[in-house]
């Protein structure tokens, strides 16, 4: 086994060419091969790595208590006790020092020099000199300093291990835990780089404390600009990140950073799993983006691909030793037939220290604020939810066909105690799946509401506007299981991928091209897309969840879809970049529906919606098409008939007082048409119980309009009416 080293557009080697510096004809550069023999680490075949995690069982006494309490929460797991206890037991013990495997695997600067180890446990020798590994199948070798004190390999090499396999192959790879990934100049190959900048990172500010409440603006670097290229991360932390802040978002959730070597995999076929994607910037420019959104207060989100890895070899980590189960199940288990993609094997010792350093290190290395962990469900479950229907049964969830070896929720608010978000993508619905691993769930702070978006998609192809269903709308939106906090969403990224498209797009489709001005007559199109588009978020934002996400550029009702360069499409970046523009136009409707997004956000900050328990619903009536809901100290009145205006329309509340409206959908500052007046703005309430509330008022309620009222006195903003 072979380090090998390319001294090509970098800062070279001294001008010494000894011993073991080859010239390569076809690549024009020198290159540096050192081959070393594997160093013993102590008596016997003790690991190079720090020890394993203790002895689980040395909290199975917490872990009984933990489970009384989670079976408190929900009876019907009483005769799941025994697999939940035993998830438990898996998670116990210390695993500070085994999740910064990444200080050790890998290459390393020491004070000797730089250290270079692998895990790679198939059988093989090297070419020139045997090798002896540890019990773990670990490798090393030391290349010492020069005798000027300067590094072996300098910043900026090319480098990669080359090994003969069992089969007698040899092999070429880039390093497993390899920081810097870069694509072999006009080929698709990616090369692992040596990163050592001479002037490391300085940071301004401090890392922040996980929010309250979590509005997400869900962000892809790649298509932050309107310029038909990729963006890189200075253009979205000096363009995006204001935008951001002025909408009133806390928090950005970043896709496609981890390196992937096809840009048009939108992230999720991830090739080095420790490397920033090199296409937007340097790894410096991506700590520059996320201090400056700290400076802000915006927390930052990694969209972390752990659930399965992209099936190329020569660039990524599949049959990394020569075998298909290095770091995957081995035959048809490690392979996931709908995503052409490997299955990490979750149960491998060496696996889980791969994949939980992976997490420590993007969080000590960039800071990053928590992850938003893609395709929880194929982690969860063996058959990994494919051809498979969930029928709620609990046998579905802690039966045989569940894989219970996941630690990272434990490790991480342990580690990072009330400073890390984790956000599950999971379609099943799995139990405890947002619960504290102390109670015997899971451990995430929160899962996507997936039906909510699917919902209105569904709507909005196969259903007339006056034949919506209001009360499954509500029950999509408020069906979840409790105590467990849900982010809703109207659309994320997943909606707008190419074959399908934005929701305003679905509302308005061609006529966005022609009548969002306005300097041209307001369609019925145009006017029925403007108005729900605003019900939709609403309803989303304020019945569905304990957050919010939007995917950028949707605040304003981003027009098409979004389609990577790719061969089909000749390889264009019309569809892949985010039209900023359109909301900044004081000409141009789009501004309405951004404006709007921004006042669902201080609903949140002003009035603490989000933090607030589940949503009261009092009123679901299917043929005035009105729903009326209370939350907090918020009274939503939504009318979502298409043509049909009610005058003094009575709703319950549960609250006595003086009313006053703090949203109003309808205001010509949110492109409606300014029915209601602001000065019947105020209402008050009368005794007399209504819809099982002790108390009720009358509201004129425009059709396709949402009303917000909330108890006289309350702090308002600015645009929350009808001001401008």
């Amino acid at each position: 086994m072979t380090i090998e080293v390319e001294w090509e557009d970098c800062i070279r080697p001294s001008a010494d060419t000894g011993a073991g510096k080859t010239r390569d004809a076809a690549e024009g550069g020198v290159r540096d091969t050192v081959e070393g023999k594997m160093r013993d680490t102590g008596e016997g075949k003790t690991s190079v790595l720090d020890s394993p995690v203790s002895d689980p069982r040395a909290g199975l006494l917490t872990a009984k208590l933990a489970v009384d309490k989670s079976v408190a929460l929900d009876h019907y797991l009483t005769h799941f006790r025994p697999a939940i206890e035993a998830s438990i037991v898996e998670s116990e013990g210390s695993l500070d020092a085994f999740s910064r495997g990444y200080n050790r695997l890998g290459i390393n600067v020491t004070t000797e020099g730089i250290v270079y180890r692998e895990w790679a446990p198939d059988e093989w020798n090297g070419r020139s000199h045997p090798m002896k590994r540890d019990e773990w199948g670990v490798w090393e070798i030391v290349l010492p300093r020069r005798t000027d004190g300067s590094l072996p390999i300098a910043h900026g090499s090319r480098v990669k291990i080359s090994m003969v396999d069992s089969n007698g192959r040899r092999i070429d790879r880039i390093p497993a835990w390899i920081t810097r990934a870069e694509q072999k100049r006009s080929q698709d190959l990616y090369e692992g780089v040596f990163w050592d900048p001479p002037n490391p990172f300085v940071w301004k500010h401090d890392r922040l404390t996980a929010p309250n409440t979590l509005r997400i603006y869900e962000s892809h670097v790649g298509i932050c600009t309107n310029e038909a290229k990729v963006a890189t991360y200075r253009e979205y932390a000096d363009t995006i990140l204001p935008r951001v802040h002025a909408l009133g978002y806390n928090s950005i959730q970043l896709m496609a950073i981890m390196e992937h070597a096809y840009y048009g995999s939108f992230g999720y076929q991830v090739t080095s799993f420790f490397s920033a994607s090199s296409r937007y910037g340097t790894p410096e420019d991506l700590k520059h983006l996320v201090d400056t959104a700290h400076g802000l207060g915006i927390s930052v989100l990694l969209d972390i691909v752990h659930s399965h890895a992209c099936k190329n070899t020569l660039d990524g980590l599949n049959e990394f030793d020569g075998t298909d189960h290095c770091y995957f199940h081995e035959g048809g288990r490690g392979r996931h037939d709908l995503w052409d993609s490997r299955l990490f094997n979750y149960g491998n010792r060496e696996v889980l220290r791969f994949l939980l350093s992976n997490l420590r290190f993007w969080i000590e290395e960039y800071r990053f604020d928590g992850f938003r962990f893609d395709g929880v469900t194929s982690m969860l479950y063996r058959h990994h939810g494919i051809a498979y229907g969930f029928s709620g049964d609990y046998h579905e969830y802690f039966g045989a066909t569940v894989d219970g070896e996941a630690l990272a929720n434990y490790m991480l608010h342990l580690l990072y105690p009330g400073k890390m978000v984790t956000v599950a993508e999971d379609v099943s619905g799995m139990p405890l799946l947002c619960r504290p691993v102390e109670e015997g769930g899971v451990g995430f702070d929160y899962r996507l509401g997936m039906a909510i978006p699917d919902m209105w998609i569904k709507l909005l192809k196969e259903t007339r506007d006056e034949d919506w269903d209001l009360g499954r709308i509500v029950h999509t939106l408020t069906n979840r299981r409790w105590k467990e906090r849900t982010i809703s969403y109207a659309e994320s990224h997943d909606q707008a991928l190419v074959g399908d498209k934005t929701l305003a797009f679905w509302l308005m489709d061609q006529e966005m091209y022609t009548h969002m001005s306005d300097m041209t007559v307001l369609t019925p199109t145009i006017d029925r897309g403007i108005a729900l588009h605003k019900l939709i978020r609403l309803l989303s934002f304020a019945l569905g969840g304990e957050a919010y996400l939007t995917f950028m550029g949707n605040e304003f009702g981003h027009p098409e879809w979004l389609d990577f360069p790719r061969h089909g499409n000749n390889f264009s970046y019309h569809y892949a970049r985010r039209q900023y523009h359109l909301a900044d136009d004081p000409l141009l409707r789009y501004r309405h529906l951004e404006r709007f997004d921004r006042c669902l956000m201080q609903l949140d900050i002003q009035h603490h919606l989000l933090a607030t328990p589940a949503a009261y619903v009092s009123l679901k009536h299917e043929t005035d098409k009105v729903v009326v809901f209370e939350r907090g100290t918020l009274l939503f009145v939504i009318n979502l008939h298409p043509d049909k205006s009610f005058v003094d329309y009575t709703v319950g509340v549960n609250c006595p007082g003086e009313y006053r409206i703090v949203l109003n959908s309808d205001a010509e500052y949110f492109g409606g048409h300014g029915r209601v007046m602001e000065s019947v703005s105020v209402f008050h309430t009368r005794q007399g119980e209504w819809c099982h509330r002790s108390h009720h008022l009358q509201v004129y309620i425009p059709c396709r309009t949402v009303l917000v009222l909330a108890p006289q006195g309350v702090l308002l903003h600015p645009g929350l009416t009808s001001a401008k």
